[in-house]
């Protein structure tokens, strides 16, 4: 670990009197930079356990039965209906904070919440990185690209490279076709809507071939962009895909048993 130097303290002190650190969300005063006031922390609904080890989600309550043959609790529906991923975790549900949060990096071009929500990605998906071999954010079409100027989803993804050491890569994972807004589609809508959206470049497709991926994205709102993701992913060769997004959206019942 570096060690601060009076002349690195000392320039760190002049930057937090030039730029004093403020909430990510409100804006109010807060001790260092890349964090939450206690207010809105406590708006956060962090997703933590009791939940299903597949989608992620949780459950309203610590469920009897469900399992998987290795004993994790698995909701009904996962069980059912398998994800083409083998597993996917979220900071947070999707709720008036974090659309807040996620708004301003989004449109805002609040780029410096990027480590932070890197960080806090790391702790609720750690076993999403362990043992990964590629990082790869889920991808923006050319002209949605252009007119937003940047990918939330890769600037997320490359700071998780950064800190995690898991290299990352931006040009994997392709949208090769412009959808229209999933906002207001059924499930079977939305997954219509993405068939056929992505592909893996010819170029990248040797170097996927057996590995673990794990695919980042702001939110995960039906799981049907990472499905078709995931799906896209496996076929050209990837052994194993895992998500790991900053926020969800999580229904009243949250994972059905």
């Amino acid at each position: 670990m570096p060690i601060a130097t009076p002349a690195v303290t000392g320039l760190s002190r002049l930057a937090d009197f030039l730029l004093p650190p403020v909430c990510l969300a409100c804006g109010q005063g807060v001790a260092e930079h890349g964090t939450l006031c206690g207010e809105c922390w406590g708006e956060a609904a962090f997703i933590e356990e009791p939940r299903c080890r597949v989608t992620g989600l949780p459950f309203a309550y610590q469920p009897g039965g469900s399992h998987r043959p290795d004993g994790e609790m698995v909701s009904a529906v996962a069980l059912a209906h398998p994800p083409a991923y083998r597993a996917a975790r979220a900071v947070m549900q999707y709720n008036d904070l974090s659309r807040l949060l996620i708004s301003r990096f989004k449109y805002g071009d609040r780029l410096e919440g990027a480590p932070a929500f890197a960080r806090w990605m790391m702790r609720a998906g750690a076993e999403m990185l362990d043992g990964a071999d590629l990082i790869l954010p889920v991808p923006l079409h050319r002209a949605r690209l252009f007119s937003r100027r940047f990918n939330q989803s890769a600037e997320l993804a490359r700071w998780i490279g950064r800190l995690s050491g898991v290299p990352f890569e931006g040009q994997t994972l392709l949208r090769i076709r412009a959808t229209r807004p999933q906002v207001g589609l059924s499930g079977e809508a939305r997954r219509r809507n993405l068939r056929g959206a992505f592909k893996v470049a010819e170029a990248r497709r040797a170097g996927l071939q057996g590995r673990c991926v794990v695919v980042v994205d702001d939110v995960i709102t039906s799981g049907s962009t990472v499905e078709a993701c995931a799906k896209a992913l496996t076929g050209a060769g990837a052994a194993e895909v895992r998500v790991l997004a900053l926020a969800r959206v999580v229904t009243g019942e949250g994972a059905i048993i």
